[in-house]
């Protein structure tokens, strides 16, 4: 109940700002407005996610993560919107569909579920969220592996007063702009294709 009454009434009081976001894609870089794809949800269940496009149309969508507003594959419109997060608010529509919860585990894609050990996979047990522990945690600073201890920190301690504390915690740094950018996929490698957000 708290998702959705969250959902409906953050899409409701932000209509007018993604009004002006679609605009502003459009005009700023051919293509569509919305990026969709494949995710990984409660119990490896895929679904389709949602984000505003802030790469160019003709790129690779499962190429590296952009490690800074520099790289020449974000539109300028999706460099603003990156920086203050605001390409991830379709995915209110992503939890009034029930695919997403507002705290939770960022979802990943569904090939990665191989990659993990059974602890890593604990964090299929609850919904993905918009906002999680790893992203008020350290975000782009925080390799692969540190994100998904995080996870599984979360789905062991997850509590209501425990999503507020997030919640909270993630508007300040979102206003922060820190650790926007990832800057090292894994403990043993660089930043490569299978991450969690390339577009």
């Amino acid at each position: 109940m708290f998702d959705i009454c969250i959902s409906i009434l953050a899409i409701m009081v932000l209509l007018p700002v993604f009004a002006v976001i679609i605009i502003a894609i459009r005009v700023s870089s051919k293509g569509p407005s919305v990026f969709k794809q494949e995710r990984a949800g409660k119990d490896g269940k895929p679904f389709t996610f949602y984000k505003f496009r802030t790469m160019r149309a003709d790129v690779d969508p499962y190429g590296a993560s952009p490690k800074s507003g520099d790289d020449l594959r974000l539109t300028r419109t999706g460099k603003f919107l990156r920086e203050y997060s605001l390409d991830e608010l379709p995915q209110l529509f992503n939890i009034l569909k029930g695919n997403m919860s507002t705290v939770g585990p960022r979802p990943l894609y569904v090939s990665q579920i191989a990659e993990w050990n059974d602890r890593q996979k604990k964090r299929l047990l609850v919904k993905p969220g918009l906002t999680g522990l790893a992203q008020i945690s350290g975000r782009g600073e925080l390799t692969r592996e540190e994100k998904l201890e995080f996870d599984v920190k979360y789905v062991e301690t997850a509590s209501f007063w425990t999503d507020i504390k997030i919640i909270l915690a993630t508007f300040i740094h979102v206003f922060r702009r820190k650790s926007i950018y990832e800057k090292r996929y894994s403990q043993t490698e660089y930043t490569r294709g299978e991450n969690s957000d390339s577009e």
